[in-house]
């Protein structure tokens, strides 16, 4: 099983987007020596709790601090942006480190309405799109595009002698076809839809077109974990996680509470079943237990690889949740 890390650069309470953005730096040198695959940083905007609102500039600095470990988007929200241009911005990436970048899309608006509007500058753009502008996508970055193209002309720079492999996040089987139709590896979102990922990474391999972004399929499966040496320290650590959740959910707040907040707060029945629900998006435990779970998933997905998603208060619990989860599943 290999493991790896999407980090949405969460701001604590009472933090600031510097030292979220200071500790998303330290955790990827951190999980690079423990032996994580990847490292993935997310983009959303218009949000005062994720730091994220540009990967590409945010990978720069990641791979310029770490050695080995790959670095990608997850993900580039490709419906508000040019397939030329994120090409652009990616083959700049592989050209400064080869054979170590990843290019994460997904389909996502970003936010609202008018977030969206600001960000393809008051342009009205159809979600419908995303299947035409991955296959513009990738014909920008391997030279493909038909000859009938409006765009056949029109190379993307700089000429690079290899290309990051596109990955598609998806949370269903369209993202699953949208991934398969381009030979994308898929990457499929636990962490926001639990229910679907069996058939989903099943579409997928079942549609997959092979080309010379991937020969075969490949599939990641993002999943909330918080680890601890207990199974009463993973919980209490958890309420944060919880808690974050349910105000992500209603928009009344988007920074990371601690512990002492969330055991403070009295919850009303409806609030109560939120995060029992959001529970199933969750694996929370022990080494042990946290383990045992995740090969029930990997058995259940047929998937090899894991992302590990951590958004819990206080960031030296999540270096040991993380440490815990590589000294007991690479051991």
């Amino acid at each position: 099983m290999r493991l790896s890390v999407l980090d949405q650069v969460p701001i604590s309470q009472d933090s600031s987007p510097e030292e979220a953005i200071d500790n998303t730096i330290k955790l990827a040198k951190i999980t690079e020596d423990l032996g994580f695959t990847r490292y993935w940083v997310a983009e959303h905007h218009n949000t005062n709790g994720l730091a994220s609102s540009s990967p590409e500039i945010l990978m720069t600095r990641l791979a310029s601090e770490t050695a080995s470990i790959r670095i990608g988007s997850g993900g580039v929200l490709l419906p508000q942006y040019a397939p030329l241009k994120v090409a652009e911005n990616f083959r700049m990436l592989e050209v400064m480190y080869p054979n170590r970048i990843d290019l994460g899309l997904g389909r996502s608006p970003g936010g609202s309405n008018e977030t969206r509007l600001a960000l393809t500058d008051h342009i009205q753009k159809s979600m419908s799109l995303f299947p035409r502008q991955l296959e513009e996508l990738y014909g920008f970055l391997y030279d493909e595009l038909p000859k009938d193209h409006p765009f056949f002309t029109v190379k993307a720079s700089p000429r690079t002698k290899t290309n990051p492999p596109i990955w598609v996040l998806g949370l269903s089987e369209r993202g699953a076809t949208n991934a398969a139709n381009i030979g994308a590896g898929f990457t499929y979102g636990h962490f926001i839809n639990p229910t679907k990922g069996k058939e989903s990474i099943a579409a997928y391999k079942d549609k997959f077109k092979p080309n010379k972004n991937f020969q075969e399929p490949q599939v990641t499966v993002c999943i909330f974990v918080i680890c601890a040496e207990t199974e009463e320290k993973s919980e209490e650590l958890a309420l944060s996680q919880d808690l974050w959740l349910l105000r992500v959910e209603k928009g009344i707040g988007t920074r990371v509470p601690s512990v002492e907040e969330a055991k403070s707060k009295t919850y009303t029945k409806e609030e109560q079943v939120i995060i029992d629900r959001n529970r199933k998006r969750c694996i929370v435990g022990t080494p042990e237990s946290v383990k045992k779970q995740l090969e029930e998933i990997q058995v259940s997905y047929d998937c090899d690889e894991f992302m590990i998603i951590t958004n819990i208060y206080s960031f030296e619990e999540k270096v040991n949740s993380y440490q815990l989860l590589a000294k007991t599943l690479f051991n």
